[in-house]
């Protein structure tokens, strides 16, 4: 049976054997560059979920301002999508005699 406490080790040896494999060259593709910003967040939302909010907080920002930062590319292709379908929504409109 799993205690209350035991939940965070499990989580800390499983996050400490994934950094050790991508050491030693066993990576997953880009799985280990997602990984602590990720981890970041879930120990910030465990600290915060038990009472100390400051840290908490603190992981919790600085982990996604990283992941973030990891997925800028997504974000920059989204807001190209967005922009592209904006522009044709206002080509359209102006077509069907909508005052764009």
């Amino acid at each position: 049976m799993q205690k209350k406490g035991n939940t965070l080790a499990l989580l800390l040896i499983g996050l400490g054997a994934f950094l050790l494999l991508s050491k030693l060259g066993l990576s997953f593709g880009g799985l280990f560059g997602y990984l602590i910003p990720v981890a970041m967040i879930a120990l910030g939302y465990y600290g915060v979920k038990e009472g100390n909010s400051f840290f908490g907080w603190i992981f919790i920002i600085i982990g996604a301002i990283s992941l973030i930062g990891k997925l800028s590319w997504i974000i920059g292709l989204l807001v190209a999508i967005g922009m592209i379908c904006f522009g044709i929504s206002m080509l359209v409109g102006k077509r069907k005699g909508y005052p764009y």
